[in-house]
């Protein structure tokens, strides 16, 4: 039977770790048949493969905006994974979502991935902040200043927004943690790794032991990417219309466990839609616990140890010359705290089912995927 295309979907950062990850629950979703995806690609042996797969691909990237425009003006929904602070290519896509409206009269939605690190402070790893912001308290988000990593670009999305010709969504990951899974990573199409958690591991083992900023007080929270994948299809079946029995039917396909293969594809089911809202009251935290540096550190520390590659499990501070080698002296996003509730996503119905107990369990698989 043929399915009637009812979403045009242009998802940027196809190939990365977080937009790849989002692309594979699209392809298993219930009504992906229903799904026109279009991703924008560097190579083209890897739009070919993209190709086969069912997936329109555009060679080309986020510094080509006019392409980027011109993609954006034929989608219904963005999804833009691919870099949370370029401002020329969010205003490109923006332009093109202005077009989409002005031909349709209906307007577009874009999903544009942020990160907590928007609520980092200068800590340094020297103490934990008391400060933790939530997704429904709008005064409060609107209280973080313009100088904050991601914030300008998060700021003009929101004004298209007001604007009128568009529905903006933003998902402000945290520390995101586990080895991303699925046909684009098995196609080499896909990123699999992270970045905090790696860094972390593959510095501890260039200097044969694990490492920490200040004293490690510092906070973050995480969520694992399999659960942020579903936070992007929760908000993505709230955008997409459908029909009532397709709706039921994907209910119907709820109860199993989003960290096990299904018999059949699945989505989150929505509780509340009264907390679905767009534009300054749009910001959804990926959260689902918090940590402590020192206490990854120690983690990665006993780790080492455990699979021979440590003879000491305490972890030591970075001195400023390591700072420099492994991290090239950027170390605001693993020195800093950044606090957060996700209590709109989980209002909404987003239900994570990894803590933080698996995140310390995590940096095993990263020592072994060294």
């Amino acid at each position: 039977m043929h399915s009637t295309i009812k979403a045009h979907i242009l998802l940027t950062g196809a190939t990365g770790y977080i937009g790849g990850s989002a692309l594979t629950k699209l392809l298993s979703h219930p009504l992906s048949e229903t799904f026109r995806i279009t991703v924008v690609v560097r190579a083209a042996e890897k739009a070919t493969q993209f190709r086969k797969m069912g997936i329109q691909a555009v060679v080309g990237s986020n510094a080509d905006l006019d392409l980027l425009t011109e993609l954006a003006s034929k989608a219904d929904l963005v999804v833009a994974c691919a870099d949370a602070d370029n401002l020329e290519a969010t205003k490109a896509i923006l332009s093109g979502l202005k077009q989409r409206f002005e031909q349709t009269g209906k307007k577009p939605s874009l999903i544009h991935t942020s990160g907590t690190g928007v609520l980092i402070d200068d800590a340094k790893g020297m103490y934990a902040s008391d400060t933790i912001y939530n997704d429904l308290d709008t005064p409060q988000l609107k209280s973080i200043p313009v100088t904050q990593p991601h914030r300008i670009v998060d700021l003009t999305i929101v004004e298209a927004d007001k604007e009128g010709y568009v529905k903006t969504y933003i998902v402000l990951p945290s520390t995101i943690y586990g080895r991303a899974t699925g046909p684009l990573v098995d196609a080499g199409l896909q990123n699999p790794r992270s970045q905090q958690i790696p860094q972390l591991v593959d510095a501890a083992l260039a200097r044969g032991r694990a490492g920490f900023f200040g004293k490690g007080a510092n906070i973050w929270p995480n969520v694992h990417i399999l659960d942020l994948a579903s936070l992007y299809i929760l908000l993505i079946d709230s955008i997409v219309p459908h029909e009532h029995g397709e709706r039921s039917q994907q209910q119907s396909r709820q109860g199993h466990r989003e960290d096990g293969p299904p018999s059949r594809p699945r989505t989150p089911v929505i509780l509340d839609h009264s907390y679905f809202t767009h534009g300054e009251n749009g910001f959804y935290f990926a959260e689902n616990g918090e940590h402590t540096l020192l206490s990854v550190a120690q983690a990665i520390g006993q780790a080492m140890v455990d699979a021979g590659k440590a003879t000491d499990p305490e972890p030591s501070p970075f001195t400023e010359a390591e700072s420099q080698l492994y991290f090239g002296g950027v170390t605001k996003f693993l020195d800093s705290n950044s606090r957060c509730k996700a209590d709109r996503a989980k209002k909404l119905g987003w239900r994570p089912k990894k803590t933080t107990k698996d995140l310390l369990s995590s940096v095993k698989q990263e020592l072994k995927g060294n």
